[in-house]
């Protein structure tokens, strides 16, 4: 119970991150050009939507998914990794309600 005496909810963030809604675009925004000296185990441990994968010695990502986090934008570099936002209105669209 708060302060104010109103009874506060805890959310998983699984239940969060259901509200809300992905306008995927076709064109890729997230795109791995080069995996050679890519930290490869920490994109597919800190992604925090689970996007990256492996197949075999491939890095695969699933970009329908992302949140726009960025962090692989800040494990790579622009040579290994293009990172840009989806075109407008397009990607995720979070809801705070």
């Amino acid at each position: 119970m708060s302060s104010t005496g109103v009874k506060l909810k805890r959310l998983k963030l699984g239940d969060l991150l259901q509200r809300d809604v992905w306008d995927v675009d076709e064109a890729r925004h997230i795109e791995v050009l080069d995996q050679r000296g890519l930290p490869i185990k920490a994109l597919l441990l800190l992604c925090p939507m689970g996007c990256y994968t492996m197949a075999g010695e491939r890095l695969l990502m699933s970009y329908e998914g992302c949140v726009e986090c960025a962090t692989c934008r800040v494990l790579s570099n622009p040579h290994q990794i293009r990172w840009e936002y989806p075109r407008s209105g397009r990607g995720i669209q979070y809801r705070f309600t």
